[in-house]
């Protein structure tokens, strides 16, 4: 994030949004034995009638990872695109561990979830409930996708780099602050 951004965005509202959740993908660049896997690391379950990948957990940062025979990884959970990476990397190094011959290549953001406040009171907008809680807001540009709801709560997904989240945050919040009821 550019100090250029971030003071805009505080100079704004004075609020950011949290980050709820990174999506990251990773190669191992090895072919996995899963059965093999699932048996000697901990925290770690494959069950291939229901889900044709390992699901491996670890608690620093929790995080969530979906391992395929390919080599293939998906991260989910963490809250920062460091502990991401982290996570990644820990999840090789077991991999590794086991007797496998994996690499860490290819890692890649796949998407950045966001939450923040819509306001501070009142409702927003309105919607229809018996369809969806919330309404839906695909912004072009960032192409970022929200969900906002009569709470005041805020959902931002799709983005692929921090800066997208927060810029989306910016120009919506000012948006619904014009709409916002008293």
């Amino acid at each position: 994030m550019t100090f250029h951004l971030q003071q805009r965005i505080t100079a704004t509202e004075g609020i950011l949004p949290t980050l709820q959740n990174i999506v990251t993908t990773v190669s191992l660049d090895y072919r996995l034995d899963l059965k093999t896997i699932a048996l000697h690391a901990r925290n770690a379950e494959y069950n291939p009638k229901r889900f044709s990948a390992v699901i491996m957990r670890i608690r620093d940062p929790k995080t969530t990872a979906l391992i395929s025979a390919s080599g293939k990884m998906v991260v989910t959970g963490a809250k920062s695109e460091d502990n991401s990476r982290l996570a990644s990397r820990k999840y090789a190094r077991i991999v590794q561990k086991l007797g496998f011959d994996a690499k860490f290549s290819e890692f890649k953001i796949q998407n950045i979830m966001g939450k923040g406040p819509a306001y501070s009171h009142g409702q927003f907008s309105r919607y229809e409930p018996e369809l969806f809680p919330g309404l839906i807001y695909r912004m072009i540009k960032p192409k970022v996708v929200l969900l906002i709801f009569v709470s005041g709560k805020i959902v931002l997904t799709g983005a692929k780099v921090r800066e997208e989240i927060y810029t989306a945050f910016n120009t919506i919040y000012t948006v619904l602050c014009e709409f916002r009821k008293p």
